[in-house]
């Protein structure tokens, strides 16, 4: 069971079908419940060094220019070097985290009250499969980023909070509808997720130091992290290889299957 939901968890994080979406489903029609804090924790951990391993030589060269960011920024942004391109992704990083980070703390409480409500978690996974198909229309026309479309970005992931939303599918869309290169699109929303996932781990932490695992459960949560980290690795490559041949839609069709099959089966619950 561990396994099944860190394989789970690995691949809905990266791949465009919402993560929290399919966590309530498998809830609520498999009877798989969550495993608790410490498990999520875990998991987390193991997506997060997905990630990092993914786009190592980028996150290396992002922290290496971090101090260099402030006088980046405050010299206008220019683009003349390749440690320029790491500078302003560092930035843009830090502007797009802001939006979710803000929202997912003042409104903590009433988010969590979303993840009750199945049909709404259906609702947003149809919209999701909407956000897809809209890949299909959009065309590059950006040879960079901008401060604005980091912004966008960060409102998109912001969104994403809804269970049923994706994440990725949500900022990888809205920076295809900028004009982002598909490259630079998907780049930045894996490397947009890392704060993300550390930052909601960071926030269990609290809760998982005060109510620690027994010893027995060591084994489950090491499987559990370890196919995360795996499922998501592989996750995050197959990606790429989807945004380089648009295809998307691919998971639009998905997400409606499972969104129009769990309506027709939540109503037929009674």
């Amino acid at each position: 069971k561990a396994i099944i939901l860190g394989i789970v968890q690995g691949l809905s994080e990266f791949l465009p079908i919402s993560s929290s979406g399919h966590l309530v489903l498998f809830t609520e029609i498999l009877d798989f419940h969550k495993e608790g804090i410490a498990f999520d924790v875990f998991v987390h951990f193991g997506t997060l060094v997905a990630v990092l391993v993914v786009f190592r030589k980028d996150v290396w060269e992002m922290i290496r220019w971090l101090p260099a960011v402030p006088a980046f920024v405050m010299n206008g942004m220019k683009i003349e070097r390749q440690e320029d391109e790491f500078k302003a992704m560092s930035f843009y990083i830090i502007v797009g985290t802001i939006p979710a980070a803000v929202i997912g703390l003042l409104f903590e409480k009433m988010i969590e009250g979303l993840f009750t409500s199945m049909l709404l978690v259906l609702g947003a996974l149809l919209l999701t499969a909407l956000v897809m198909f809209s890949s299909r229309y959009t065309r590059e026309s950006q040879p960079f980023m901008n401060l604005f479309h980091a912004i966008l970005i960060g409102f998109a992931q912001a969104f994403a909070i809804i269970p049923g939303i994706s994440r990725s599918g949500s900022t990888i869309v809205t920076a295809l509808w900028l004009g982002i290169k598909r490259e630079t699109a998907a780049r930045f929303s894996f490397l947009l997720s890392v704060p993300v996932i550390l930052g909601a781990s960071i926030l269990k932490m609290k809760e998982l130091l005060e109510n620690p695992p027994p010893s027995g459960e060591i084994l489950n949560l090491t499987l559990g992290t370890i196919a995360a980290a795996i499922s998501g690795y592989l996750a995050i490559v197959w990606m790429l290889d989807i945004i380089r041949r648009q295809k998307l839609e691919w998971f639009g069709l998905y997400c409606a299957i499972v969104s129009i099959v769990g309506i027709v089966w939540h109503f037929m619950q009674g």
